[in-house]
């Protein structure tokens, strides 16, 4: 272990790539952890009524977390990073106390609305669910809702301790909520999906108590407080305003994305998202360790002008993303219907849905080196403060992904959603790199 820490101190190339290791490593026993809970629930609801209301009740409470508080960290970090460095721990706790209050009173009104606004918004959102399954999951975004306020805060508090080099925990946390939902399924197994859902939520207050005790140990205050608006809240709140119009208009691509497989018949969106669920294993793992890894460092470098360190990093770890992620992809498309026979074809879930979900599979596969490069690529212009791209690439996204929805679906039905996926990112690869080039050259 010292040899291992001597090593990884030496650069910065090395520290990043010493806490992407770990992440990765906790990440994929997390995962594990996840993937036999999905196996259970597979085996408990298959693909039919029960698991698409909760799916589709879940979207919204999930969109509203990542675009609350994904875009406040992504707005937040980098400037929190450099506070720290240059000002000290007392400029950036203030600056934390202030943006804990903003995301708490936009979380707390963004639960609300969910609540209130349900009758309206879901008949468009499930558009294919019979009146008695839409009230299911009516039902279910209410017992949801309170997961916007737990994740939501708990995102921030996570990306706080990872600012701090404390990857381990953050990453190994995750497992709880499966793992409580496992346990919620084998002693509630009369509950059908309420126990599902219960699950959910006790496992995420979970989660969100151990990373507070984690804070407050270090001795960071977790709890919200106003301060005096200064010119680092200013800073933040300037960037968050494109960061979650963006994210909103990201958010948008899944809704769209839900909707259109509601439209398609039974089974549609519990198949997309099995598919996805598969996909999201390797992407979250490779995802979730480069992205926390490197954003902490990115914003170091930014903050020192070290621009020959930040391209070096860039162009070494864009060749391991590639020489790792293309092969997974290859063995994923050519493995997917044995992979999908192996994890789910148990109890209510069948060969016919094994074949179906295969064919999602695949075809998602293809967006892996793409999607995590494209995490490298949001993390760095992120840690730039020039978030104005990002929300201009979110426009392009969606834009696209709704034409290829209805070019590709006509051709490949719900497998043509996924394609449509894949290809999304690949341009916005190239968009995000592009746009990185220019903005570089000009510092």
């Amino acid at each position: 272990m010292k040899q291992w820490t001597n090593w990884s101190n030496v650069s910065t190339n090395r520290k990043i790539f010493s806490a992407a290791v770990v992440i990765a490593s906790l990440t994929f026993g997390a995962k594990l952890v996840s993937t036999a809970k999905e196996l259970a629930v597979a085996a408990s609801f298959g693909t039919g009524d029960a698991i698409e209301a909760f799916l589709v009740a879940f979207i919204v409470p999930s969109l509203a977390v990542a675009i609350i508080s994904g875009s406040f960290n992504a707005a937040f970090i980098p400037t929190y990073v450099q506070v720290r460095e240059q000002e000290g721990t007392d400029s950036a706790q203030r600056l934390l106390s202030n943006v804990l209050a903003w995301s708490a009173l936009l979380l707390a009104t963004a639960t609300i609305g969910i609540v209130i606004a349900a009758p309206y918004y879901l008949p468009w959102l499930a558009s294919g669910f019979s009146s008695e399954k839409l009230l299911e999951t009516r039902r279910l975004l209410y017992l949801l809702s309170p997961i916007v306020i737990i994740t939501g805060i708990n995102t921030i508090w996570s990306a706080v301790l990872n600012a701090d080099e404390e990857f381990a925990l953050v990453a190994l946390t995750p497992a709880l909520t499966p793992f409580v939902v496992m346990t919620c399924l084998v002693i509630a197994r009369g509950w059908g999906i309420i126990a599902l859902t219960l699950g959910t939520v006790l496992g995420l207050v979970l989660e969100a108590g151990i990373i507070c005790k984690a804070l407050i140990r270090k001795q960071i205050s977790p709890w919200p407080r106003w301060n005096e608006a200064d010119a680092h809240l200013k800073q933040v709140l300037g960037q968050y305003l494109p960061m979650i119009s963006g994210a909103f208009i990201l958010a948008s691509t899944s809704l769209i994305n839900q909707a259109m497989a509601a439209m398609l018949g039974l089974g549609s969106v519990a198949v997309l998202n099995y598919g996805n669920r598969l996909i999201a294993v390797p992407i979250s793992i490779g995802t979730t360790a480069l992205g926390t890894a490197v954003i902490p460092y990115f914003s170091v470098m930014v903050a020192k002008n070290d621009w020959p360190g930040i391209r070096h990093t860039l162009r070494r770890y864009s060749l391991l993303i590639f020489g790792g992620a293309v092969p997974l992809t290859v063995a994923l498309i050519v493995g997917s219907e044995p992979l999908v026979r192996l994890v789910y074809q148990r109890g209510a879930f069948t060969a016919e849905d094994t074949h179906l979900v295969a064919q999602v599979l695949a075809l998602f596969a293809l967006q892996i080196p793409f999607y995590v490069a494209n995490i490298m690529m949001v993390r760095l212009i992120s840690a730039m403060l020039a978030n104005h791209i990002l929300l201009i690439a979110n426009i392009v996204m969606v834009l696209l992904s709704v034409s290829l929805n209805y070019l590709l679906i006509q051709r490949l039905g719900i497998a043509g959603i996924a394609l449509s996926s894949s290809c999304v990112y690949l341009v916005t690869f190239f968009l995000l790199h592009f746009a990185w080039s220019r903005l570089s050259n000009n510092r």
